[in-house]
């Protein structure tokens, strides 16, 4: 399993002899530098390098290139050797770019010798740099690692080499400059630098394999999540916590509704299981020095919708890693301080008087210096995404779009099923304001669980519990309207149980449509009525599955997928209901019957234990903004924001009366 490293983060090395591999777009020069436990580079006779490409256990390029090799053994490694770090530079005086703001972002990587990736890292968010260190191999209690560095120079090799301590820098730097030089009057022309976006579809080859991809678990699974974290794009199957986003296609068949009468196809509509070919390009040419200018559906896919779609997962991934280069950075700043305080503090001479002061000043400077260049790299990051989102969102179909876009306005009941559904929004800290959709991929794989109670909210604004059951409410009308409208008539049936009746002015919307199988079921019969008939009909299509006898199912039986929505849970339940509703949840989503609930956990606490495997099986939503969604790289507590229908807006009852208007004339 690989390691998709950020700027900071280690991986744990079980192989000595590895590969160091440099991808880039312009011939770049690599070396490698040892050092000692205090992490000085005691000599030239310690650093590998185009003129000397050869060190006991290591071995570099003999010029620069696109590509590189460099050859590690660690078990070959002097004692005294502690770690080696990876260079990377731009060759000096012979007509190439002169920074690396103006190259593609170098792409390394540590590898088996049989290729096989062990850890990976994309350098990002350098500019005036010539020259960087990439990466570094150390030895920490008899064991080796990797770690991300990402720190650039702009004096050059030669400013990177002094600040590891060599005396000679100026001198070796010069010396392998011209090697280098020398030996591109003798290289072939390098291949065509990668795109940003070419990097993005490095990591998206098989068709929509996207934010809750089934493939390998996430480098940096965030196993520190609260209880009731959920990752918005994990892998599918998980137990520990909900999940949502789009499936591998090519980790086998999805669920869908069968049809009576002939065999159950299980495969997702119109899902492809082999790589689509790249999109045309469309972008103007960026000019040097400058980002490409972004461009809607700028990433691979069959169609359109999924070119999109796997352009959001680009744009959610990015922001992730840039953010957290940035609080990594602001984390290496904050212990580099403390580490040069304390040394101020350790020495009785200099505690006091003007030499600790100006000590513990210039501390502070650089610590404040880094903190700045850092934020400097996240923001033009940041501008970089808000100028796709501002293409990107106009774009969107209408299942990946906002209540608000226009594209509601020219809204038609579609033929087919899409990719994906949006459920909101989300974003950072540091971010605010832009916002990445939240796109789950249909058909549901886990139910929806739309949390109203208060534990943990960031808006403590809504203290009336009254208030954030209607909220929640609301969210499960505007999702199940939005279902409702992305799926082909007669392909998706809502059912709702209020047992009460306390949500009668919410449903409006769907009763006056006409859109609902039947009316809200009300008080304890009602509800045993709708939970009997669902579950018989997950028993009757897991039946027809395991027999491959779709023909004995009956004939009246409703293929259509089935959304059952329970507000105000556990009120009007009974352990009977309760144990139904449990199992619909771990078997409903396999033969099409999905689960939305409107229930507050502490209320629910009687149950004792007996609802904990209920609740980790949804996906928690909130009716109002609230940080409890992790993302599978680094574990970013990300701020979800549901996806509601702007205040007197009419869209949702006319997008309503299409789709009652479609179903009407499906069922002559």
């Amino acid at each position: 399993m690989t390691a998709e490293l950020v700027r900071g983060q280690n991986h744990p090395l079980t192989q000595a002899r590895l590969e160091v591999r440099v991808s880039a777009g312009k011939p770049i020069v690599a070396a490698a530098t040892l050092s000692d436990e205090n992490g000085k580079i005691r000599g030239v006779e310690w650093v590998a390098h185009p003129g000397a490409p050869t060190l006991p256990g290591l071995e570099v390029s003999r010029q620069a290139a696109a590509d590189h090799r460099l050859a590690v053994d660690l078990d070959a490694m002097p004692e005294a050797v502690h770690r080696v770090s990876v260079l990377l530079a731009l060759p000096v005086g012979v007509g190439g770019p002169a920074r690396f703001g103006a190259v593609a972002a170098p792409f390394v990587a540590v590898t088996g010798l049989d290729g096989t990736e062990v850890a990976s890292y994309t350098i990002t968010g350098l500019e005036a740099e010539s020259a960087v260190v990439a990466l570094e191999l150390y030895r920490r209690q008899g064991a080796w690692k990797v770690r991300a560095v990402g720190q650039g120079y702009a004096g050059g090799l030669a400013e990177l080499l002094t600040d590891q301590g060599l005396a000679e820098a100026q001198q070796l730097a010069t010396g392998i400059n011209e090697a280098v030089a020398q030996g591109l009057a003798r290289s072939v022309q390098a291949p065509q630098a990668r795109t940003a976006d070419g990097d993005r579809s490095r990591q998206a080859t098989a068709p929509a394999h996207g934010p809750d991809h089934t493939g390998p678990v996430p480098r940096t699974t965030p196993g520190h999540a609260a209880p009731d974290a959920a990752s918005p794009y994990p892998a599918q199957g998980a137990q520990s916590g909900p999940s949502a986003g789009p499936a591998d296609p090519s980790a086998g068949p999805q669920p869908s509704a069968p049809t009576a009468g002939g065999s159950i196809d299980y495969s997702h509509p119109g899902r492809h299981t082999a790589a689509p070919p790249p999109p045309p390009p469309t972008a103007p040419p960026a000019q040097p020095g400058r980002p490409a200018q972004p461009v809607a559906g700028d990433a691979t896919g069959w169609s359109m919708d999924e070119r999109l779609y796997n352009q959001v997962w680009g744009m959610f991934e990015d922001l992730a890693r840039s953010t957290a280069a940035y609080r990594s950075a602001v984390d290496f700043a904050d212990s580099r301080m403390e580490k040069e305080l304390d040394q101020v503090l350790s020495d009785p001479r200099s505690r006091i008087g003007g030499q600790g002061d100006a000590a513990r000043e210039a501390a502070r400077a650089k610590h404040t210096q880094l903190v700045d260049q850092a934020r400097q790299a996240l923001d033009r990051d940041l501008a970089q995404l808000g100028a796709e989102a501002d293409v990107v969102e106009p774009a969107l179909p209408p299942a990946y779009a906002r209540w608000d876009n226009p594209v509601w306005h020219a809204y038609r009941v579609p033929m087919e099923i899409p990719m994906a559904v949006r459920l909101g929004d989300l974003h950072l800290p540091e971010s605010d304001p832009l916002r990445i959709p939240m796109l789950v991929r249909l058909p549901l794989e886990r139910g929806l669980w739309i949390d109203s109670g208060r534990v943990g909210m960031l808006d403590e604004t809504f203290a009336d519990a009254h208030d954030l059951r209607r909220l929640g409410m609301e969210t499960a009308v505007a999702l199940a309207a939005r279902l409702l409208a992305v799926y082909p008539a007669g392909e998706f049936t809502v059912h709702v149980i209020d047992p009460a009746g306390s949500a009668a002015q919410q449903l409006v919307p769907l009763v006056q449509n006409g859109v609902l199988a039947g009316p809200p079921a009300l008080g304890a019969a009602g509800v045993s009525d709708v939970l009997a008939r669902l579950t018989q009909r997950v028993d009757l299509v897991q039946m027809a599955m395991r027999g491959g006898a779709a023909d004995s199912l009956p004939h009246d039986l409703d293929t259509a997928e089935q959304l059952l929505i329970v507000n105000d849970f556990p009120h009007g339940f009974d352990d009977r209901a309760v144990n139904q509703l449990r199992y619909l949840a771990d078997e409903g989503p396999a033969v099409g019957v999905h689960l939305m609930m409107i229930a507050d956990r502490e209320e629910a606490a009687g149950y004792g234990p007996l609802l904990d495997p209920l609740w980790r099986s949804l996906l928690r939503l909130t009716p109002v903004p609230d940080d409890h969604l992790a993302d599978p790289w680094v574990g970013h507590a990300w701020t979800y924001e549901p996806a509601l229908v702007p205040p007197h807006s009419q869209v949702l009852n006319q997008v309503l009366a299409q789709v009652a208007q479609a179903r009407r004339e499906w069922q002559r």
